[in-house]
């Protein structure tokens, strides 16, 4: 059974960072290319980022690129969303998704991410 386990949310002042972090079980974490998504209340579900399964090719959404970082480890099964210069439209529940951009499959119950002063 996939599971997907999302951590690292909270309330952060705009400006401010926070580090996501995604525990992934059921499947050969190592094969697969991950994925993070968002979304905000009152909104359907938007892409954010992926990587690949080796973790050397990464894509954003235009909204977050050279604010937000994703990254993986492969012997600890877990990707992570390092996001820094938070802005108020940041806020949204963050879930971590098995797959690329076009074609993840599950994504975790999410962590809720406020930016707000």
């Amino acid at each position: 059974e996939v599971q997907l386990v999302e951590s690292g949310g909270g309330l952060v002042q705009p400006g401010g960072s926070l580090r996501l972090s995604c525990e992934a079980s059921g499947f050969t974490f190592s094969s697969y290319a991950m994925s993070w998504v968002r979304q905000a209340p009152g909104k359907g579900h938007e892409w954010v980022s992926s990587i690949n399964n080796g973790g050397g090719s990464t894509t954003y959404v235009d909204s977050v690129k050279g604010r937000f970082t994703i990254s993986r480890d492969n012997a600890k099964n877990t990707v992570y969303l390092q996001m820094n210069s938070l802005r108020p439209e940041d806020t949204a529940v963050y879930s971590c998704a098995k797959g690329s951009k076009f074609e993840y499959d599950y994504w975790g119950q999410g962590t809720q991410v406020t930016v707000s002063s």
